[in-house]
Formats: structure tokens, sequence, C-alpha cells
């Protein structure tokens, strides 16, 4: 027996078709969508559909979950991998650190780090110039390797949302007056940006966890 699925919204439209952006099986057959999936199924995309709202870059790194969510769910740990985070220093409220983003020159970056041990979700809140409104936000998930690929090691997750922020800077009067740029201005370069510190950070992992070192260093601790 069918479970009642979308029942609620067929009794709300009075009918059994499918609202717009719904394509189940039950209405569109194998036929029918496989043109649709077809279409989907560019030799090459644009850039800004594939990294204009969304940016998300994954990754394997031979370095077991637990551990390397110990070491990401620090924030220090953004002074070894990211490429321009420097100068971690903790401000008077409890967990909000301050650093400088040499992307910047001297520009003040703000971060609180949020992490989840069960679901081994480390997100990362961040503003550049005040620590008041952390409106960018680094999404990352650690995932078991043995579950999704059959072999031991960590997938990392990490996907950034375009903010309306990034378009215009939101605290105008906190930034340095000399600044000539603003961090929406690398919105294009966040892809390949992204990346390259993915790398940074599976190379600094897989370092210490390959060489018996503790994956979160003694500086950290």
């Amino acid at each position: 027996m069918s479970l009642p699925a979308l029942e609620d919204i067929a009794a709300h439209t009075g009918s059994t078709e499918p609202i717009d952006g719904v394509t189940r099986i039950e209405t569109s057959p194998r036929e029918k969508a496989t043109p649709i999936i077809m279409e989907m199924m560019h030799s090459v995309y644009p850039h800004d559909q594939v990294f204009g709202q969304y940016c998300t870059v994954n990754d394997y790194i031979d370095c077991p979950p637990d551990e390397l969510f110990a070491y990401m769910s620090d924030t220090r740990c953004l002074e070894e991998w990211t490429y321009s985070l420097r100068g971690f220093t903790e401000t008077d409220e409890p967990g909000l650190w301050e650093a400088y983003d040499r992307l910047g020159s001297e520009t003040k970056i703000y971060t609180r780090t949020v992490a989840s041990e069960q679901g081994r979700t480390v997100d990362y809140h961040c503003a550049w110039d005040q620590g008041k409104h952390l409106w960018m936000v680094y999404l990352m998930r650690v995932v078991d390797a043995q579950i999704v690929l059959d072999k031991p090691g960590s997938v990392v997750l990490w996907t950034n949302c375009h903010h309306p922020f990034y378009d215009r800077n939101p605290y105008p009067d906190a930034s340095p007056p000399d600044r000539p740029v603003w961090v929406g201005d690398f919105w294009e370069m966040f892809g390949p940006g992204h990346l390259l510190e993915m790398k940074n950070l599976k190379a600094i992992a897989e370092y210490r966890h390959r060489n018996g070192l503790p994956v979160t260093p003694d500086w950290m601790r």
C-alpha cells in the first residue's frame, strides 16, 4: 500500500496533477523524464550557472573523520589551511575570534565556529570589519569515507551561499578608509579559491596522519 505522499498538496490544489517543479515517475515516466535529464547534462556550463548562487567543493582526505572533525572544530585551524586568514586572537566575547584577512590588506575578519559532533558539521560564521553580524557562512561536513567510498578516511563537503551582502557592503562605516576591494569582489574566484584551500586542508591532515602526528597540533591544545 502506498504512503499518502503529497496527499495534502493534491487536496489543496484539487488535482492529482503535479505542481510546477516536481518530476516523479508517477506523472513523468522514464521515457518522458530522460530528455529532461539529458537537457540538464551539458558538456559546458556557464560559470554563473555553476557558482552564481552556491559554491560547493568536495574532496577525499586520508585522515580519520573524528580526528579531522576535531581539528576543524577549532577556529584556530583556519590559521593553517586557509589561504589568507592570519593572526587569530579570541575577543572578549567567548567563542568569537578576530583575525586579519590578507586578501583585504589590513582587513579584520571575525569568526565563530558552530560545530555538531553528531553530524560532524562545522560551520564557520564570519564577517569582514565587524563581529556583530556574521553573515558569511562556510558550511562544512566531514563524512566517514568508509560509509560512502568503502575505504578509510574522510570526505569533506563544503558549500557557500551567495548572501546579498556579497554584492554590497552592509557596514561601510566599519571598513578601512583606503581599502580598494570588498569581499564580494572575489565571489567568482570562490570555487577555485576554496578548492585551493581544500587541498591545503588535505595536505596538512594527511601529512600528520601519515606520519603519526596529532591531527590537532599541540599549539592548538
